[in-house]
């Protein structure tokens, strides 16, 4: 049975597809009840008169999210009916809500958004789109922002390892993953084209509309296309205060500089040449412009004239066999970002920056599953990649990157226990045109679950797994002091524990990571020059829980997380044994969500404790607690040819003035309408 979608023939029994409705069906409610009970008598029927006749057979298709508790590492999953009742537009909006992770924002919908899991840092986590990794050499950072839910299936997120008999082996080698699936078309009866126009309007100029259009050109081949058109002026009001306990004089601000421009457009296809055998193929392209407000100053309101321009475009396929006893996977992609920073204040001074970076990528993966016995599975998977980066910088401007990652897995699995082990290598190579020497990076990495399952619903789970990430471009030969750098190493320990029934469920996990060798940043004659050195280490000790359930009509999901991540660098460092920055001790979140036949009612609740913006943890340097709420309302109208959806959301209802980064003001109260017409 394959993973990403079950495949079933009916007969005599007509199934109405969730979510999307035949217009000549709907033109008449009893004749659809007609027509149904016509089926259900039809064997009784044939019976009588001696004859069979048979209604053409109805392929249905759906796609599996991965489970949260039968897993040995601790996954949170947000699925398409979730994201549109919460009104989730940017991948970062999914993420917030989840447990464990910490987000950067800088605030507005433009704001740059990375995403931080107990406390290892920004570049170990990886996002994959349909199981291909999205990498970026020159920084090590994904900007969450720039993709965006419109056309997605579900979001998961994986602490230390995605669950996946076919994972690839770059996603084996990241520290956590996030993971985002496109939707794959269905059809009902005899369907075959479906069309979804939306329009999401909202506070500051905030205007996105979109369109999906989905196809069934036979019976194997399907496609669809999505495009998004996102814009947003930013110029939000803000409060300015002139004192950082917030007590003293305040003024009121707005966020100058700060629009934004994106479109995107995704394509793709899919194939089944037989059953356990499918093909997919995309194409996204991505093109946007983002002003640059920088920092809020005291006394200095004088706007920024920062800006970057960005495209991306790639194009991904997947062969994906399945059989009984084996399984093979294959993946290739080639990827083209184009990045472009100008600051244009002084044009005619020597202050004026224009910097230009094309970076290019060429990229094939390999996995494949023996079933060797009904309790004993065997893993193998082999990534290769090249990375290229061209700059218009006159200091080392041609830079490229070979690397080879290969794994091996055992899984045992037998009665209520289950168990894995896996060996990683990673080889990584770098060359550079005025470079005679070049870094070399080479590492062995060991990963070991177990699970334990107690009755029906309770199981018991631990894993242990070594992750290293090798400096990225920017740390080697941009602004930087070049020297012999290791890679951060991260060791991550986890125990916990999760209980599903029959209306409830929840996860409780401790955790343990330690990192070693991390690379700190560190002035030399002036900011612009630095000098990259392995001198970081960090503890972190953390709980992360989980709780939903459902009454009725009625659901509910919580989430908490406790971080203890400090510094352990130099015993005599002034920042020894304090919190790491921007890293929270408290956060959680809720949301609840009542269904009714008149209109559907949610909220959300995000609280975050007080975090630090500094290694060196002071009064002078601590950031408020705040709590972000959202309401939402949303109703569904069958119409005669289609259906119409209209969702309205309040955002930050109490108008709460904070700041996820310092001297980035996030937005206080704002609006949001949606509109969404479906044949």
């Amino acid at each position: 049975m394959s993973i990403g979608s079950l495949y079933c023939k009916v007969s005599f029994i007509v199934c109405r597809r969730p979510r999307r409705s035949s217009p000549a069906l709907l033109a008449s409610r009893p004749l659809l009840r007609a027509l149904l009970f016509a089926a259900a008598l039809q064997p009784v029927a044939a019976t009588a008169q001696d004859t069979v006749r048979t209604l053409d057979e109805v392929e249905v298709s759906t796609q599996r999210a991965p489970s949260t508790h039968r897993t040995a590492a601790p996954t949170q999953v947000m699925d398409v009916e979730k994201i549109e009742a919460q009104g989730a537009m940017q991948l970062s909006d999914a993420v917030r809500r989840m447990a464990g992770v910490t987000l950067k924002d800088y605030g507005g919908v433009g704001g740059m958004k990375t995403v931080s899991a107990r406390g290892l840092g920004t570049q170990f986590s990886t996002l994959t789109i349909d199981g291909v990794a999205v990498d970026n050499s020159q920084n090590g950072q994904v900007d969450l922002g720039r993709y965006l839910l419109g056309n997605a299936a579900y979001v998961s997120f994986s602490q230390g390892q995605q669950q996946d008999d076919l994972l690839s082996a770059r996603a084996y080698a990241a520290g956590n993953v996030l993971s985002l699936v496109s939707a794959e078309p269905t059809f009902f009866l005899a369907e075959r084209t479906n069309l979804k126009v939306g329009m999401e309007a909202g506070s500051f100029g905030m205007l996105s509309p979109q369109v999906l259009w989905e196809q069934k050109w036979s019976r194997r081949l399907k496609s669809s296309l999505w495009v998004n058109y996102l814009k947003s002026d930013g110029d939000y009001p803000f409060t300015l205060y002139y004192t950082t306990d917030r007590q003293g004089k305040t003024s009121r601000e707005r966020r100058r500089h700060s629009a934004m421009r994106m479109l995107t457009a995704d394509a793709s296809l899919f194939y089944t040449i037989a059953k356990d055998n499918t093909l997919t193929a995309k194409l996204h392209y991505m093109r946007g412009m983002h002003q640059l407000p920088g920092p809020v100053q005291l006394y200095n309101q004088v706007p920024s004239a920062e800006s970057t321009r960005e495209e991306v475009a790639f194009a991904q396929v997947r062969w994906r066999v399945e059989k009984e006893r084996w399984k093979w996977q294959v993946l290739a992609k080639a990827q083209e970002t184009w990045d472009m920073y100008e600051d244009s204040a002084a044009s005619n001074s020597s202050h004026y920056l224009h910097n230009e970076y094309l970076q290019r990528e060429a990229y094939a993966s390999g996995s494949a599953l023996w079933r060797a016995t009904e309790w004993l599975d065997v893993n193998a998977a082999a990534d290769g990649a090249v990375n290229w980066l061209n700059s218009n910088l006159q200091q080392r401007y041609a830079v490229q990157r070979s690397s080879l990652v290969a794994t091996t897995r055992v899984r045992l699995h037998k009665g209520p226990v289950e168990a894995q082990g896996q060996l990683l290598a990673t080889v990584i190579g770098d060359r550079v045109d005025d470079l005679d020497t070049m870094p070399t990076y080479s590492r062995f990495s060991p990963y070991a679950s177990l699970m334990y399952t107690i009755g029906q619903g309770t199981t018991l789970r631990y894993f242990y797994k070594e992750t290293f990430r090798a400096p990225n471009f920017s740390e080697l030969y941009f602004f930087t002091i070049p020297r012999d750098l290791r890679p951060e190493r991260a060791r991550q320990h986890n125990l916990g524990i999760t209980h599903t029934a029959e209306h409830w469920g929840g996860t409780l996990d401790m955790y343990y990571n330690r990192v070693t060798d991390k690379i700190l940043a560190i002035p030399t004659q002036n900011m612009f020059l630095w000098s990259m050195q392995n001198i970081g280490k960090a503890d972190i000790i953390g709980i992360d829980a989980t709780a939903n359930g459902q009454a009725g009509n009625v659901s509910m999901q919580l989430n908490y997380s406790y971080q203890h991540a400090v510094d352990r660098s130099n015993p005599q460092g002034k920042t020894y044994g304090h919190q790491l920055a921007y890293t929270p001790r408290h956060s959680g979140g809720a949301s609840l969500r009542w269904e009714n036949r008149w209109v559907n009612l949610g909220a959300t609740a995000t609280v975050v404790g007080e975090r630090y913006y500094r290694m060196q943890n002071s009064d002078d340097t601590r950031l408020p607690a705040y709590c972000d709420l959202g309401l939402s309302a949303d109703h569904k109208f069958d119409l005669r040819w289609g259906t119409l959806q209209v969702q309205v959301q309040v955002l930050n209802l109490l108008g709460t003035q904070y700041e996820i980064v310092r001297s980035y003001p996030m937005m206080g109260r704002n609006y949001r309408l949606k509109i969404t017409y479906e044949i």
